[in-house]
């Protein structure tokens, strides 16, 4: 965690340079252009995305819930859209052992309500057993609904990992985008306020004036210890449990073989 220097007269390493206000505003106004124009060049991929062709598929199929098996067409909720964010498991892997990058995910979409408004519905899919993933739920504080799609063959199951959006025109479901990665990242309101600081995400891919600290492996703080430092020891767990009653350190990251 950075803290404040005890010396304040100690320059931070690699700090952007100094300069008076008037300076600042005509350097900070020609990068709103480029700005602007990346805005613009992200609304013609937007529009492009719109334009993609669609899948049928059968949406009679089921996936498990709390009310037990329903179909793929009740996700909908009656509306005519559905995202989905597909969330990596671990099979017996305790809480603090599930997937760091997928419980941030899941965490920056923990409320659908302005997706419902609009008329689009929002639900969790994972490989996992139902029985583990609804502890897990409780656990988590979670109440966008989930659903266990184990052994449900694509595009409702599949790979995990994926934010994916389907139209619905009755009975009949179509499956109409999906990314990943990086393609996630829009969900994750924080990763973009980081962009925005001078020191970014502390990530050693980043592109950082000579001087900066060396960056980490990306998603370095997405696991942290008790005290809220970033860190892939046996004592951590994925960020936001964190925020949950009861959360203690662990001893172990409960799945074996998983070296960061």
């Amino acid at each position: 965690m950075t803290t404040t220097p005890s010396d304040p007269t100690t320059p931070l390493p690699g700090r952007p340079p100094v300069a008076e206000l008037a300076t600042w505003q005509d350097a900070r106004d020609e990068l709103l252009v480029r700005e602007k124009a990346h805005t613009r060049e992200g609304d013609a991929l937007a529009a492009a995305r719109r334009r993609l062709p669609m899948v049928e598929f059968d949406g009679t199929v089921e996936v498990v819930g709390p009310d037990g098996p329903v179909p793929f067409l009740d996700l909908f909720q009656g509306r005519d859209e559905l995202v989905v964010y597909k969330h990596m498991w671990y099979d017996g892997a305790p809480h603090q052992g599930q997937c760091e990058g997928c419980t941030t995910t899941a965490w920056h979409l923990k409320d659908a309500v302005y997706l419902n408004a609009r008329g689009v519905s929002f639900a969790v899919l994972t490989t996992g057993r139902w029985e583990e993933v609804a502890s897990y739920v409780e656990f988590m504080g979670y109440t966008q609904p989930w659903y266990s799609v184990r052994d449900v063959d694509a595009p409702v199951g599949g790979d995990m990992g994926y934010l994916t959006c389907f139209l619905r025109d009755g009975d009949r479901v179509f499956l109409t985008y999906s990314t990943t990665g990086r393609g996630n990242e829009r969900v994750n309101g924080s990763l973009g306020l980081l962009d925005m600081t001078p020191y970014g995400r502390g990530e050693a891919w980043e592109d950082n004036p000579e001087g900066r600290p060396e960056g980490h492996s990306p998603c370095w703080y997405w696991r942290s210890d008790a005290e809220g430092n970033a860190t892939w020891g046996p004592t951590s767990r994925p960020v936001p449990q964190w925020t949950r009653p009861g959360a203690t350190p662990v001893e172990t990251l409960g799945r074996q073989g998983h070296h960061h």
